[in-house]
């Protein structure tokens, strides 16, 4: 279950890259200090960063009847109360992004169709439309694709740092499996010893009854037999309750669900026995050093955050600087619509008289002379609509054209330097972290060595030990049969004996363990068990086990096994 558990967190921060390259930070993951830069880049830029493009759309119609009291503003020359109805039809379109070089890119097409009452206008009904681009660049704050990018480096950074602390965790889940595997071996084989001893003590206790039958024996030999009978039942006794209770420690590391119909009775039988091992040990403490540098996965997150701190620290001496942006704004117009087709001019009266240069109307013959002008009566109607708007916005008939260079100075931007202090304090905490667990990584290395080297020691001497535990035993045994010994020294034989298998029992036990401890110390746990991180992300085992009973890493019958052979089961 924990590495069930664990396996979600990868996938949190493959979650987290994607949130990083919309433009956002990643998400934070275990082993992984820092989730995103603090660093406040281009603070006062007008639009949110992201990296995603945004289009957005508009289309609205509206239909208007204003109320006009002044008759040359409705343009019909009536002296009474009238309203001018106006009609508008407006289609919109803009396109934005922001890039990872801080380049900040939009297109706005908007178009619209109006039509009045109102005489007043050149065009009507009229299309108005408009095309324009423009883009901003940062050049101190933000500037760069480092910066536009730090929240992707420090995502996929955590990504790692997610694969290392997964890789940890089941560095420690099989460890501590090894261990109670070994456990339940030791308790399995220390039930078969004291079983041993119920057997010899009761054999004991049937022959002095017989003796005691026939006077050859003292009534308190019995009572001495009779009560190593009771001793070392109760010792039998208390080794099958460890032995239970190792067995379920073991399913618990084995199995989602230990109390599930089909893993509750079953009972776990070791295949493997403790032996003697080969030296596994690396050529020079040195050489274990730098391999448990190299693979020890907490070293390897402490690396990665401090890439990120790395990161972080740029982007924040980046956030010290002023805000300088260059921008340029391009946008064409077109305008169409129904306009009146005149016919051949006339020239008329104007009505409007000449007067000199103080006013008075020139008189010709007494009589004031007036300007002429030109009329034309409307012979069509000339439609012209959207093709035409969009055919003068791209003939580029009425551009506009801009650009701005634009500084923003904070005087103290306290913020900011006290965002850069905080990253270089982070920065110096995280190496001294990464000192200390090197340090403690030496330790570790070394402490498992001795242990190894101790627990070698100790098996070859409780081997020893047993094996002369064992000849005085029988030596004794003789010597009671032949009348040269008591019950009692028999005994105390046997007790020597049994404790002698227990130590060599544990001993062997303790050295596996602390083979597999070693071997979790310089981080190479992964490799000797065979276990990769894709097998334990998926929670399928692709190659196949050597567990009896399974197929492809799952428990099977016998049928499915035999079908999978050449032969068709014929073994």
């Amino acid at each position: 279950m924990d590495i069930a558990v664990q396996r979600y967190y990868p996938w949190m921060a493959d979650a987290g890259i994607l949130n990083a390259e919309s433009g956002l930070s990643g998400f934070g993951t275990p082993g992984a200090n820092i989730s995103g830069s603090s660093a406040a880049i281009n603070p006062f830029a007008l639009t949110i960063t992201t990296f995603d493009p945004i289009i957005q759309s508009s289309a609205s119609v509206a239909s208007i009847s204003t109320p006009v009291n002044n008759p040359f503003t409705s343009g019909n020359g009536s002296t009474n109360l009238t309203a001018i109805l106006s009609h508008s039809t407006q289609f919109n379109n803009s396109y934005s992004q922001t890039f990872e070089t801080g380049t900040n890119f939009s297109v706005v097409w908007d178009n619209a169709r109006t039509s009045s009452t109102a005489g007043a206008n050149f065009l009507n009904p009229a299309v108005t439309s408009s095309l324009q681009v423009s883009f901003t660049q940062p050049l101190l704050n933000g500037f760069g694709l480092s910066m536009g990018r730090r929240n992707i480096r420090i995502a996929k950074n955590n990504r790692k740092i997610a694969d290392w602390a997964f890789a940890a965790q089941a560095i420690t889940t099989i460890t501590n499996t090894i261990t109670a595997y070994w456990e339940l071996v030791y308790a399995r084989e220390n039930v078969k010893v004291n079983q041993q001893a119920v057997t010899v003590s009761q054999k004991l206790y049937s022959d002095n009854q017989k003796q005691l039958e026939i006077g050859s024996l003292a009534p308190l030999d019995v009572t001495r037999s009779e009560s190593e009978v009771a001793t070392d039942t109760q010792n039998l006794i208390l080794a099958q309750t460890v032995q239970l209770q190792d067995e379920q420690n073991l399913k618990n590391f084995i199995s989602k669900d230990p109390l599930a119909e089909n893993m509750i009775n079953v009972e776990i039988m070791p295949t493997d026995l403790p032996t003697q091992l080969a030296t596994i040990e690396a050529a020079s403490f040195q050489d274990a050093l730098k391999e448990a540098f190299a693979k020890r996965p907490e070293l390897q997150e402490e690396a990665l955050n401090l890439l990120n701190a790395e990161i972080d620290v740029k982007a924040n001496r980046n956030a010290l600087l002023p805000t300088l942006s260059i921008g340029g704004f391009y946008e064409s117009q077109g305008l169409a619509g129904n306009s009146a087709i005149l016919g051949a001019p006339t020239v008329v009266s104007s009505g409007v008289p000449i007067v000199d240069a103080n006013g008075v109307p020139v008189l010709v013959g007494g009589a004031p002379i007036f300007e002429s002008a030109t009329t034309a009566t409307a012979t069509g109607t000339r439609q012209q609509g959207f093709p035409n708007a969009q055919s003068q916005i791209f003939h580029n008939q009425f551009p506009e054209y801009a650009g701005q260079l634009t500084l923003t100075l904070p005087l103290r931007n306290r913020a900011a330097q006290a965002e850069y202090a905080r990253a270089i304090l982070a920065q110096r905490q995280m190496q001294t972290v990464e000192r200390q667990l090197r340090n403690a990584a030496l330790l570790d290395v070394r402490n498992s060595y001795i242990a190894l080297t101790q627990d070698r020691a100790q098996v070859a001497a409780a081997s020893k030990a047993r094996e002369l535990q064992q000849q005085t035993f029988d030596a004794e045994q003789k010597k009671y049969q032949l009348g040269a010994s008591t019950v009692y020294n028999v005994i105390l034989t046997q007790r020597d004996l049994i404790a002698a298998q227990g130590t060599e029992l544990r001993a062997l036990a303790n050295l596996v363990e602390a083979k597999a401890n070693y071997e979790r110390s310089l981080g190479r746990t992964l490799d000797v068990n065979h276990v990769t991180i894709a097998d334990s992300k998926s929670g399928e085992v692709e190659r196949e086990t050597l567990i009896p009973g399974t197929l492809h890493g799952k428990v099977v019958g016998t049928e499915d096994i035999f079908k999978t052979l050449p032969d068709g089961g014929q073994r």
